[in-house]
């Protein structure tokens, strides 16, 4: 196993794994992050499997701290963990825009606390976001999704500002939609023309994650597809 580690919060999902498989074959110690056991086991043999709800503000200190002292203080953290609701902005509640924040915003306020200690100590590092295109485009229907996006995405650019002193870069992909089961499952399929796979996603990912991209930081990254 390699002495750097990465951490992927969101492995048991579709785009997560997809992170997960794309660093473990970059040479990373791979470690999924997830609160679905049943995700997690279908990670391969080699990659680290720990569940944990990461959207609890409780639990990213305690849960990073472990791995560190386990595994390896981390390289890299990766964040996939996202949620989504349907919604116009004079019909979404409370419970929604909480929801949203909490999970999409939330997660990676955490789990960026929690990973930052280790990577200044080593005075590197590489976070990457997964944010959305209507976090920069207003979509009309998807009021609390997008808002929650759209702090995730300043919430980048705020910790490039006080983490790149450090030597930690901090970074997003942002997809419009991708190709997922869930996906496929309730869109027509003209809107699944643009989709793009997760394997492509992950592909950015880790180009974000890696020393290729050494001098980029506070960038969210378009993945809209063709």
């Amino acid at each position: 196993m390699s002495d750097r580690v990465a951490l992927v919060a969101g492995a048991g999902g579709v785009l997560g794994r997809a992170v997960a498989v794309r660093l473990a074959d970059a040479g990373f110690t791979v470690v999924g992050i997830d609160r679905n056991a049943d995700g997690l086991g279908e990670l391969p043999e080699g990659v680290h499997r720990v569940p944990g709800d990461v959207t609890d503000p409780a639990v990213p200190k305690g849960l990073v701290d472990r791995i560190a002292a386990e595994v390896g203080a981390p390289d890299v953290l990766v964040n996939t963990i996202g949620a989504f609701v349907l919604g116009d902005a004079l019909s979404a509640t409370p419970d929604q825009l909480r929801l949203m924040m909490d999970v999409n915003l939330g997660s990676a306020l955490w789990l960026t606390q929690a990973v930052a200690p280790f990577m200044r100590e080593r005075g590197s590092g590489s976070v990457v976001h997964v944010s959305a295109r209507p976090a920069a485009e207003p979509t009309a229907g998807m009021a609390a999704y997008s808002l929650s996006k759209a702090a995730l995405s300043h919430l980048v650019r705020v910790l490039d500002l006080e983490l790149r002193p450090a030597g930690i870069r901090v970074n997003a992909v942002a997809p419009q939609l991708i190709d997922t089961p869930r996906n496929r499952a309730f869109l027509p399929a003209d809107a699944l023309e643009h989709a793009v796979t997760p394997e492509s996603v992950a592909e950015l990912i880790a180009f974000l994650a890696g020393d290729a991209s050494a001098p980029v930081s506070g960038a969210i990254l378009p993945a809209y597809g063709a």
